[in-house]
């Protein structure tokens, strides 16, 4: 296993200039894991004042990115499916991504976003395909 800290990780992802915009945060690693947070602001709410999906979808999706890419980069996002799961309460969106499989070529991951009141806000999953290295 890569042995990065966490400091590393983040200068590494420094660079996802869109996530990093929006405000999320890695807080941690694991072996094909990454726990991702977002400080919810006015700007990631619609007009009835509840949070963008696509803000949500933001978290996930960087929580996938970091989780699929910190040991060994070169994954990116072959297909996802979000639902939708409820309202976000409180200031602060958590995304959890575990692998579910990691195979030569392709990935399966299961991302969880939810509230800081531990309330599930969405349910994604990804599927990762792995550049070959004289692609990237």
């Amino acid at each position: 296993m890569n042995t990065k800290t966490l400091d590393e990780v983040r200068e590494l992802f420094k660079n996802d200039r869109f996530a990093m915009k929006s405000g999320a945060v890695i807080d941690e690693i694991g072996e094909h894991y990454a726990k991702c947070s977002l400080e919810v602001s006015d700007s990631h709410r619609n007009a009835l004042g509840a949070v963008m999906g696509g803000a949500i979808f933001t978290l996930a999706d960087f929580a996938f990115a970091v989780a699929a890419n910190w040991q060994e980069p070169g994954v990116v996002s072959l297909n996802s499916n979000i639902a939708y799961l409820g309202m976000a309460k409180g200031e602060r969106l958590l995304a959890l991504a575990r692998c579910v499989k990691n195979g030569r070529t392709t990935s399966y991951y299961n991302i969880d976003v939810e509230d800081e009141l531990g309330n599930q806000v969405a349910a994604v999953t990804m599927t990762g395909y792995r550049i070959p290295f004289s692609e990237h």
